[in-house]
């Protein structure tokens, strides 16, 4: 068994240290942002200018990636995000920090389409199950341990960025030193808006405007933190609590979307995470203590979100366009986080601090209405006709290549190099 899966672990440790690295990157500009005095509004187009990046990596690595290999790709795409993450900390500067968090998004993208594809190509059809599963563990891990990590030392010193620089740089020596040949080529990154909407128009509203509200928080969760005082060490606590919360409550509430309409719990949860939001606002609580607990209750519905509106889809799908379908929802959620830091920064501007709460409320009541007025139109699928609930991350954490381990997902060409490791450890047993 360890010899079938020893090259999948090789894999999932580079996308450790990639999201990681990843994880401390966009935690520490906005702690170090806010104590430079950069406006909220240039902290939150870092948030869009990632987003942007990332759309265009998603459509564009594959090209590359096809011309020079996947090893060469990866090494470049590693090498990038180390020479961005070292320059962030050199350069000081809110229009240059904008414009290598492009750059970061961009590199980011491709580098995940390398590992993604190289984790289908080593899964077969019998395990890609425990694939999926554990690279969604090692995404959930890994931002947390990256963000974690920036008590490691003061936040207006090199050394965060120092530590960024080598986690990019340790990314790449699992792929570097990997004798496996390289997968086949990365596939093209189509979006059919048309073919989303006429599929699920609830999944199609859903996903982008949770897209604004996740990009809202994801971006300026620790911005608004920093403004009403919370140290940095409980910032990192509050970011990591809500993402917790959200991959905690993600089974609980899916097992319960499997046995009524879907709709209904999408609209609930929907509701509770902007309920929560609006209390969040207009009492505007100073105890870190009482911030912790109302923050891991909106992530705990609001991080809940977008599986729903994917499973939804897919219930409404067939088995061979899940892979096609999944990856449009997840382009479109990356096209709302684009504007949600936008949104926030904005209200937290003219407002106060907790504005960035009455945005991710206005994007969720957006949702729970719209999946209530569609449940008049459209009849549900009956629970005997659907597929099992599987938690997606909602993070920005994997690329449409991503999906294709997904055991949902139409099966793949068998893969003889794994079948020969497995029959080699069973001879020797």
């Amino acid at each position: 068994m360890l010899a079938t899966y020893r090259p999948i672990i090789a894999l999932l440790a580079g996308t450790a240290f990639l999201l990681a690295g990843s994880g401390l990157h966009g935690l520490l500009l906005a702690i170090r942002g806010q104590q430079e005095g950069f406006s909220t509004a240039s902290l939150g187009y870092l948030g869009t200018a990632w987003a942007i990046g990332f759309i265009g990596g998603c459509y564009m690595a594959p090209r590359l990636v096809r011309k020079v290999g996947h090893i060469r790709a990866f090494a470049c795409f590693a090498a990038c995000l180390a020479i961005v993450a070292l320059s962030t900390g050199i350069f000081v500067n809110s229009v240059v920090w904008i414009v290598l968090r492009a750059v970061t998004g961009f590199v980011m993208a491709g580098a995940f389409m390398v590992i993604e594809s190289w984790l289908n190509e080593r899964a077969s059809n019998e395990n890609r199950g425990t694939v999926f599963g554990l690279y969604m563990m090692v995404t959930n891990a890994s931002m947390v341990a990256g963000q974690l990590s920036i008590t490691a030392s003061d936040v207006m010193a090199q050394t965060l960025f120092l530590l960024v620089g080598i986690f990019f740089c340790a990314a790449l020596i699992p792929t570097a030193v990997s004798s496996a040949q390289s997968p086949q080529p990365l596939q093209d990154v189509k979006l059919d808006l048309n073919a989303l909407y006429r599929n699920s128009p609830v999944a199609f509203v859903g996903c982008f405007a949770i897209g604004i509200a996740n990009g809202a928080w994801g971006t300026l969760g620790a911005v608004y933190a920093a403004q009403i005082g919370v140290a940095t060490t409980q910032i990192a606590l509050i970011m990591c609590i809500v993402m917790i919360a959200g991959a905690f409550m993600q089974l609980p509430i899916g097992r319960l979307s499997d046995r009524t309409d879907r709709r209904f719990v999408l609209a609930a949860g929907a509701s509770g995470a902007g309920f929560v939001a609006v209390v969040m606002f207009l009492l505007a609580p100073r105890s870190t203590g009482v911030i912790m607990l109302m923050t891991a209750a909106y992530g705990g519905l609001a991080y809940t979100l977008y599986s729903l509106a994917v499973a939804h889809a897919n219930d409404h799908a067939d088995a061979s366009s899940f892979a096609k379908i999944s990856g449009g929802l997840l382009l479109l959620y990356g096209f709302g986080t684009m504007l949600g830091p936008i949104l926030a920064a904005i209200f937290m501007e003219s407002i106060r601090p907790e504005g960035i709460f009455l945005a991710t409320a206005l994007a969720h009541f957006a949702i729970a209405g719209y999946a209530m007025a569609r449940t008049r139109k459209r009849a549900p699928v009956p629970v005997e006709d659907r597929e099992a609930f599987t938690p997606v991350p909602a993070e920005r954490a994997v690329t449409p290549e991503a999906l294709r381990l997904d055991p949902r997902a139409e099966p793949q060409p068998e893969n003889p190099e794994m079948h020969e490791a497995a029959e080699q450890h069973e001879a020797a047993e």
